[in-house]
């Protein structure tokens, strides 16, 4: 396979955080980004400005700490997360929506039309404040596909510049995967999500890559909800000469070694 840019959103200050026992202090939040940045990740997500005053405080120390990689504030379908993001000075404003059947009765209790509606309203936002808009689909591998393909279709349709696809609960295989990210509608870029319960996260982040997604979002050490995300390190190892991700694997190696403190303080490391 010849080598194809591709691009890495970093979640470690987001999803990654997530994992059980993990909380990281503003200064180690700066320091990861900005070791981030200088590796040459094109876009980090620097947590939920929703969250509160002292993820605000975190987030505009990024920015500023950040000298060329995007910073991304994730928000609900909520005008005051997205407020609190376009505040932060959040470059894309990412809304995450939840995409199956299940989360829009049990989580939302919404209905489709709603959600979409909704959708409409946060999207009409961010463009007044002249913020990039991305949508995720929250547990799309799940989701009926005919309300995955409005989705993505309404995405596009309110000037979204990109999509997450997002395997929420880790329940994917490969073929699957492909499957799936192949029948996507074209016309908007795609951005993996991919979960490590059944231990695919990787696979299935190249898996989406090779079917024509541009990003595949990723964590430091792999580390986020349950049983975490997809591992940077490993996916440049399982891709060396056949993606570019613009990011050389020997510098993200010595990088994690200074890291490695601040990723675990509070976690046993692995083996």
């Amino acid at each position: 396979m010849t080598s194809k840019q591709k691009y890495i959103v970093d979640t470690t200050l987001r999803d990654g955080e997530q994992s059980p026992g993990m909380a990281f202090s503003v200064r180690e939040k700066v320091t990861i980004a900005k070791s981030l940045d200088a590796l040459g990740v094109t876009r980090i997500e620097a947590g939920t400005p929703a969250m509160g005053k002292e993820e605000c405080r975190a987030f505009k120390k990024i920015k500023l700490a950040c000298k060329k990689a995007q910073i991304i504030g994730w928000n609900r379908m909520s005008l005051s997360d997205i407020d609190q993001s376009i505040g932060c000075g959040a470059d894309i404003i990412h809304v995450c929506v939840p995409a199956s059947d299940l989360l829009i009765r049990e989580k939302l209790r919404q209905s489709r039309s709603q959600v979409l509606e909704t959708l409409s309203t946060c999207a009409a936002a961010i463009h007044t404040a002249k913020r990039e808009l991305t949508i995720g689909l929250e547990d799309a591998s799940r989701a009926d596909w005919d309300f995955v393909v409005k989705l993505v279709e309404t995405a596009r349709d309110l000037g979204a510049t990109t999509l997450r696809f997002s395997d929420t609960v880790g329940i994917m295989s490969p073929s699957l995967c492909k499957a799936t990210i192949s029948r996507i509608p074209p016309n908007i870029d795609i951005e993996v999500h991919m979960h490590n319960d059944l231990g695919m996260a990787v696979a299935n982040s190249i898996q989406g890559l090779r079917c024509g997604a541009k990003y595949a979002d990723s964590t430091l050490f792999g580390i986020g909800e349950r049983a975490g995300n997809c591992n940077l390190e490993h996916l440049l190892i399982a891709t060396q000469g056949q993606l570019d991700f613009g990011i050389s694997l020997e510098e993200l190696q010595w990088c994690q070694t200074d890291l490695k403190s601040i990723i675990y303080k509070s976690k046993l490391l692995y083996a």
